[in-house]
């Protein structure tokens, strides 16, 4: 497992590196993650999900402080990690236990 990541720094160098990927990028990740008729906070949630399913620490590292900033709590986060695990199983369960963990612990939530 890596150490803390600030994947907005990181993001920051790649839009640099690759501005109009990166723009367009940003532009979708803006658009989806709106409120809507879902929070802004339940989409987090959802991509916390998501990344424990496709073990992306990094995506990790990057959604579960975002799901804080938005309100989300620890319970909250970690009900998010439980649906991942019904639908990747043990992985799923190494990434929730270890990195979703770590990052909170961090976070202080």
């Amino acid at each position: 497992m890596t150490e803390k990541i600030d994947m907005d720094e990181k993001l920051k160098v790649m839009a640099g590196q690759l501005p109009g990927v990166m723009n367009a990028l940003s532009g979708l990740h803006s658009e989806v993650v709106k409120d809507g008729v879902l929070s802004a906070r339940m989409k987090e949630l959802m991509m916390v999900a998501i990344a424990v399913s496709l073990r992306c620490e990094y995506c990790l590292w990057k959604h579960v402080p975002e799901a804080v900033r938005l309100g989300a709590t620890r319970e909250e986060i970690m009900e998010a990690v439980s649906t991942a695990i019904v639908m990747a199983g043990g992985p799923a369960v190494a990434y929730g236990s270890v990195v979703v963990l770590k990052i909170l612990d961090e976070l202080d939530v």
